[in-house]
């Protein structure tokens, strides 16, 4: 195996080298701006256009010049923007091989007192755009966004599923990573789900959808990386924007944002501030039919659970560039994130005997108490060398997650009668510490004829430490619950290397990347009266290597066909190695696998692109050792654990559309159809699940004036199997409008869930003599109101340092 791909990156690197001889040179455009006086304007707006289609936007250098490089051949339009001036607008320029460079005139822009009216750019972004290793999602093109949270923006996504649990998968496959801003998360489970419920969608840029991410990201993440930027204003002087929302369901939520950006000389100070506050609720039903060898019934178990969550959470990103020179920045980035929340959980079991007599009932009351906090600082250098495109970061990152659960569940037992049987209360005291430091740098280095050298090298340092003491209190006496009661610590290092070249021709695009991560881990679960202690070490080195090709069938670019291949692993959540027991009541817990195993990804994609407006997508992935959830009855309790499941397939087919049926009406739809084969090991034998699924979403979207827009959206999935799961079909309906009031305020009302049909319901299969299926309900229909308002001038400046080196670590955190 080592063999193999040592010849193949000694092949790809002889490619390149070959591709590094005399070629063409880069078709470009380029130009000079000046204001009255013949004066160099710095930071003016430069927008290129292809076919009339918003392409790029950039702004000019200190000295006034600008220029798109590395373009392929078509006809562009640029239009110019600065403050108290009209729009400069060219002619249509044509790129061909015989005009590969197009060298403007020295462009004037004239202000005047009869010129300071407020100039806008106006244009609806694509809601997808294509590139070659990955699909981009313009948060802002769909109105029904407005005032709602990250975890909703995904699941409207092309590609991307949200189950009732806020569980992520992509195009079929679970393990997704979750970055913001080019940094990991590590977060998992509950707490991504809190997070990304916390977060406002009115602080959201773009989703970046990678199946098969290039080498430069890190290697975690069997599902691929879901990258969500964040929105960063690019202005001089003191510039930003504020974000109100309320969501009126059966209960009131709201998420609230406000970003600035303030940059005088060589300082530049940002920040994103951000309030949520959460009022939710889950109405579940459970139900289980125990067996008796034979298949006949022994007895029957149905629950109703109410969970009702209410929580606070403030998020804080902010930081500052300081720009050395032209070419050199330095900067720091601290972000933060305190949440305060209450869950209470009322529920009545039912036990029934085999003729479905009622035995007992059981009412209990869970209380959780949660305080969690993040913090993480970022140090990071940038340095462009003259030579353009040749450049040097470094990132420096430490990361601290505290969280701190009181639990209090008080149960009791009655007689079918009513009579009280008993009664006790389990107490909890969960604190967990998690740790991360990371360190990285990357180097990108330009070659002839449009290759690109990216290389770069990374270690991450974690630690966490989780306690649990459990306590019982029955007949006046509290005992101290050693079950349950653990502590649990764990280390992790991971050290990788990457180095990847890409070129990006008329016709032809290639990218090639070898990526190389070696993890060292050890664990250690702490004793007590009747547990020992147990601890294990796992060594691993891996080899991950990507390739993308795109092709132009056409001079024109109409047709474009593209393939990549890539290997990804998917190491375990942090708590999920804890082996910890956590009740939900007493008949039900979640249990935590210190033996789990990394996973392994395969995949394989390949594509045709019709016009920038259609893509039709195969795809092909086969993953070993995938962790997932099982489930297990032991004694009529319920045992909820991750495992490793075996070798997993999954074949999909998938075409997104965004099509113009009208000059007002515009059409996005994203139709999926898949295929998951499951072999694995089971508690009850060897088992073997095969399941398909087909999911759409269609969306409208309607200009009725300049002032006014429209949206009506669908989304449907059906039913899937997938392991020891049957989930059942969902769909939902939403509407959408939109009145801009004036440039710069937006005023948006969404209505979600019209007919109340988003409701999760599926069954267990594979259980040990017993039968069990659910209904989740959840406050889904709601009515939202945003407003939003931007302020401050309009010059731009450069770029901010976005990304750290700590970006996978924090996928695998779980809140």
């Amino acid at each position: 195996m080592k063999f193999t791909l040592m010849a193949f990156l000694a092949v790809w690197m002889n490619i390149a080298l070959t591709f590094a001889q005399a070629q063409p040179p880069s078709s470009r455009i380029y130009g000079r701006v000046l204001d009255a006086e013949g004066k160099n304007i710095e930071f003016a707006t430069v927008v290129l256009l292809k076919d009339s289609v918003l392409f790029k936007t950039i702004f000019t250098e200190k000295d006034g010049l600008f220029s798109f490089d590395q373009l392929a051949y078509g006809k562009y339009l640029i239009k110019i923007s600065v403050v108290g001036a009209p729009i400069y607008k060219t002619d249509t320029l044509v790129l061909d091989a015989n005009h590969q460079a197009v060298a403007l005139q020295d462009i004037k822009m004239v202000t005047g007192a009869n010129n300071l009216k407020e100039v806008n750019i106006s244009g609806q972004k694509a809601f997808v755009e294509r590139k070659i290793d990955r699909t981009v999602v313009n948060v802002d093109a769909l109105i029904s966004n407005a005032g709602t949270t990250a975890l909703d923006v995904l699941s409207k996504s092309p590609g991307v599923n949200v189950d009732q649990n806020g569980v992520i998968s992509l195009k079929g496959k679970n393990g997704v990573a979750i970055f913001i801003d080019d940094k990991p998360t590590y977060l998992s489970g509950a707490d991504l789900d809190n997070y990304l419920r916390s977060l406002p969608s009115s602080s959201l840029d773009q989703i970046e959808l990678m199946t098969n991410p290039p080498a430069k990201y890190d290697a975690a993440g069997n599902g691929g990386v879901i990258n969500i930027k964040t929105k960063k204003t690019k202005t001089a002087g003191f510039n930003g924007g504020i974000n109100v929302s309320l969501n009126q369901g059966e209960l009131t939520r709201s998420n609230n944002s406000f970003n600035f950006n303030y940059r005088k000389d060589k300082i530049n100070i940002f920040g994103n501030l951000s309030y949520n506050l959460n009022n939710s609720f889950t109405d579940l039903d459970l139900n289980r039919k125990y067996k008796n060898d034979d298949g006949s019934a022994k007895s029957y178990f149905n629950q109703n659970s109410y969970f009702r969550r209410h929580g606070n959470t403030l998020n804080l990103k902010t930081g500052l560039d300081y720009y050395a020179s032209d070419n050199t920045t330095w900067g720091v980035v601290i972000t933060g994130m305190n949440r305060i929340s209450k869950q209470v959980n009322n529920n009545t079991s039912n036990l029934s005997n085999a003729s479905m007599q009622l035995d007992s009932v059981i009412r209990a009351e869970n209380i959780d108490q949660i305080k969690y906090q993040n913090a993480g600082v970022n140090l990071n250098y940038r340095h462009k060398f003259k030579q353009a495109g040749r450049e040097l970061t470094f990132d420096a990152d430490y990361l601290l997650y505290r969280n701190r659960t009181d639990q209090t569940y008080y149960n009791f037992s009655y007689l079918p009668g009513g009579a009280l049987k008993y009664q006790d209360i389990l107490t909890g005291n969960l604190p967990s510490n998690i740790d991360i430091y990371t360190a990285k740098m990357d180097y990108s280095h330009p070659l002839a004829n449009k290759w690109e050298l990216d290389a770069g090298i990374k270690t991450a340092y974690t630690t966490t430490d989780n306690v649990a003491d459990y306590f019982n209190t029955a007949g006046g006496k509290t005992s101290a619950d050693y079950e349950k009661s653990n502590h649990f610590l764990y280390e992790e290092n991971i050290n990788a290397a990457y180095l990847n070249m890409s070129r990006e021709g008329k016709r032809f695009s290639l990218q090639v990347g070898l990526r190389y991560e070696n993890t060292v881990s050890n664990g250690h679960q702490l004793g007590n009266l009747i547990k020992p202690d147990s601890s294990f070490k796992r060594t691993y080195n891996s080899l991950f290597p990507t390739v993308y090709f795109s092709y132009k069938l056409d001079t024109a670019g109409n047709n474009e066909l593209g393939l990549n291949y890539g290997r990804r692993i998917d190491r375990p959540y942090y708590q999920d190695l804890n082996p910890f027991f956590s009740p939900l009541d007493k008949f039900t817990y979640y249990v935590g696998n210190p033996f789990l195993k990394p996973s392994f990804t395969q995949s394989l994609e390949l594509s045709h692109t019709y016009k920038n407006k259609i893509t039709t997508t195969l795809g092909y992935g086969w993953v070993r050792d995938e962790v997932n959830e099982t489930i297990e009855i032991v004694d009529g309790t319920y045992y909820s654990r991750p495992a490793n499941v075996g070798k997993t397939t999954v074949a999909n087919v998938s075409v997104n559309a965004e099509i113009d049926l009208t000059k007002w009406v515009k059409l996005n739809a994203y139709v999926e159809y898949a295929k998951i084969v499951s072999k694995t090991d089971f508690y009850t034998g060897f088992l073997v699940t095969k399941g398909s699924y087909l999911k759409a979403s269609p969306n409208l979207q309607f200009k009725i004036s300049p002032t006014w827009n429209a949206e009506l959206n669908m989304r449907y999935q059906s039913k899937l199997s997938n392991v020891q799961f049957l989930l059942g079909e969902v769909h939902e309906f939403g509407a959408a409008v939109q009145k801009k009031l004036s440039a710069k305020s937006t005023l948006k009302l969404t209505a979600n869930d019209i007919f109340r049909t988003r409701v999760y319901n599926g069954v267990i299969n594979n259980l040990a003599n017993t039968e069990a299926n659910w209904v989740n309900r959840q406050d889904s229909r709601s009515v939202v109101v945003s407003y939003s308002y931007r302020f401050g001038k309009a010059f731009s400046t450069p770029a901010k340092h976005e990304s750290s080196g700590a970006d996978a670590e924090k996928n695998r955190v779980k809140n």
